[in-house]
């Protein structure tokens, strides 16, 4: 699969794991309503059916999605929690997301 297919993929997973994630955490956290919780867990039901559009094997896959869920999640806080990265964050993130980068594209025979 190119880069251009499967780089939208892995966003759209992690909007869906990390969006699923927040709802149960302020369902559970903030004390909202069960709703929360139960869309949720919808949405993270989803994430697992958007990996699986992935040609890559299983490793693979769900090992890019950690690493591209490290730099989502950053910018998840930021965005929801006003969270502000310091500069390991943003270095690890990068360190994060060549790795996967080499685990994903890396040429095999």
């Amino acid at each position: 699969m190119s880069v251009l297919k499967s780089i939208p993929l892995f966003i759209l997973a992690g909007f869906c794991e990390i969006g699923g994630g927040y709802l149960i955490w302020i369902w559970l956290k903030e004390g909202k309503s069960v709703w929360y919780g139960v869309i949720g867990g919808i949405i993270l039901a989803l994430y697992g059916v958007v990996a699986t559009f992935q040609t890559q094997n299983f490793a693979r896959v769900y090992a890019t999605y950690g690493g591209v869920f490290i730099v989502m999640s950053l910018l998840w806080s930021m965005k929801f929690d006003n969270y502000s990265p310091d500069k390991y964050d943003i270095i690890g993130a990068l360190i994060a997301l060549l790795g996967v980068a080499i685990i994903y594209y890396a040429p095999r025979n």
